[in-house]
């Protein structure tokens, strides 16, 4: 077995904590029925503190938020919102939230380094009674949070709450959902000639080659620097580069060539080109080892930067950098399949409550969690795709009305933990934290070291050897 990298190292860590943990979860409840959640952890072991063995807290689609108006409690919710710590719309929320519940306080801590801090967290076990679900293994999800209800339930009112469920309970509720697009600015686009969006990525790299040629703006802005922001590219492997919404959960594990070019401008291979091409084309940053992440934002509002590729999360946060909001614009991604473009609509961190909170702590918790989740509005004013089921969506999707909208599939029965292990073994972290790995198609292209073919097969082989490693059959 290869040496791990880093993260492999910290989830062996948290799963090793986990079993030491096992004695203090809490059973879910059957597959079929709510689960309600009964008071599981000791008064010492209490982040509440008090003695709550009276409560009861429902599930999700049980709690009625108008019949808990007079409950007491202080409960913390660390999170990675940064940005919306310091614009005041985090307390802001939370004032509208207390003029429904003045009884509830909520303290919050917004981290910088949020993907490696709250792993840590979770492991010291002190974090508090909400959180952002890290990358932690599923199996593990019953060791660390309360379960919230039966998979079955909560689908039936809320969209993309597949991520984080485990034997069909749900432990974690997207804040908010994303669809996979491209940023762009409308402006560029018509100094650059460009009438028509791109559906395919031979038309996306020939606009490109048009903003350079026609203006002044950056064509494709990486971030490289970020780091995270290349990590983002790997969310297009699936349903938006094949159409297929089981691949990502149900056949990529399976599958022994995954990075093979199809002909036919679609699939991972041509999506992956599209970053090598334009990098090797000088179609990027002068000097990709520099981006800058929050400068970033106003430059494509001002029409310094031609394209972004990120989730449509980034777009109200372009819209807010500077002064031209109306030219940020979002569009599905330039792959077309059997004549179809598909965007990818699936949640973005979700809330999750310590299944060692006291109950107290843990039904003042669910009920800061339904509030934000169908009453802030948070989702919705920050471009995001709705959680709730029938609920309104931004304008920004228009560009979408011609696409299918998919979410991916849930992994098997079985196999919910094939991909993390996958991801692990090969060290290609795919939608876990693998930036360095699209950190060096850029790094490749510009110097040329590499070809597009020598990555992508270093790529096959490390899936291959990790496939045979696990006993992982493969089937496609």
């Amino acid at each position: 077995m290869k040496k791990k990298n880093v993260w492999a190292l910290l989830m062996a860590a948290v799963m090793t904590l986990s079993l030491a943990a096992c004695g203090l979860t809490n059973t879910p409840a059957s597959k079929t029925s709510k689960a309600e959640v009964q008071a599981s952890t000791s008064k010492e072991e209490s982040t509440g503190g008090a003695d709550t063995a009276d409560i009861k807290v429902p599930s999700y689609t049980e709690l009625n938020l108008d019949d808990y108006k007079d409950v007491t409690a202080s409960i913390k919710f660390i999170h990675h919102k940064t940005d919306r710590a310091a614009d005041g719309t985090m307390d802001n929320m939370v004032a509208e939230f207390n003029k429904e519940f003045p009884g509830i306080t909520v303290s919050m801590e917004a981290i910088t380094d949020y993907a490696e801090d709250s792993l840590l967290r979770l492991n010291a076990g002190n974090w508090g009674d909400i959180m952002f679900i890290p990358a932690v293994d599923k199996s593990e999800l019953k060791n660390y949070f309360m379960p919230l209800d039966s998979y079955e339930n909560l689908s039936g009112v809320l969209n993309f709450v597949d991520a984080w469920q485990f034997d069909n309970i749900c432990y974690g509720i997207p804040y908010m959902a994303n669809a996979q697009g491209v940023l762009y600015n409308k402006a560029v686009f018509k100094a650059a000639g460009i009438d028509n969006l791109p559906t395919t990525p031979t038309e996306f790299l020939a606009d490109l080659a048009l903003i350079k040629e026609k203006t002044n703006a950056i064509p494709l802005y990486t971030n490289y620097a970020a780091g995270w922001t290349m990590g983002a590219w790997d969310a297009y492997i699936g349903s938006v580069s094949n159409g297929d919404d089981t691949f990502m959960n149900q056949k990529f594990v399976h599958t022994a060539a995954p990075f093979a070019d199809p002909g036919d401008d679609t699939g991972a291979y041509n999506l992956y080109r599209i970053l090598y091409e334009a990098s090797q084309n000088n179609l990027i940053e002068d000097d990709y080892t520099t981006t800058d992440w929050e400068g970033s934002k106003g430059m494509l509002n001002r029409g310094e930067i031609g394209t972004m590729v990120l989730g449509s999360w980034a777009y109200a946060q372009m819209q807010e950098a500077d002064s031209h909001p109306e030219d940020v614009g979002y569009m599905p991604f330039p792959i077309t399949v059997n004549g179809t473009q598909y965007a990818l609509a699936g949640g973005d961190y979700n809330y999750a409550i310590n299944v060692k909170s006291s109950d107290e702590n843990k039904l003042a918790s669910l009920i800061f969690v339904k509030w934000m989740t169908e009453k802030s509005g948070w989702c919705y004013n920050e471009g995001g795709y709705t959680v709730v089921k029938g609920g309104k969506n931004p304008d920004m999707y228009s560009a979408f009305d011609g696409c299918s909208v998919l979410s991916d599939q849930p992994a098997l029965a079985g196999e919910e933990t094939l991909l993390n292990d996958m991801n692990n073994e090969s060290e290609l972290s795919f939608n876990a934290g693998g930036n360095a790995k699209v950190q060096r198609i850029i790094e490749s292209a510009v110097t040329g070291s590499e070809t597009l073919d020598d990555i992508l097969l270093d790529w096959t082989k490390a899936w291959n050897a990790a496939q045979k490693e696990l006993g992982i059959e493969v089937k496609y």
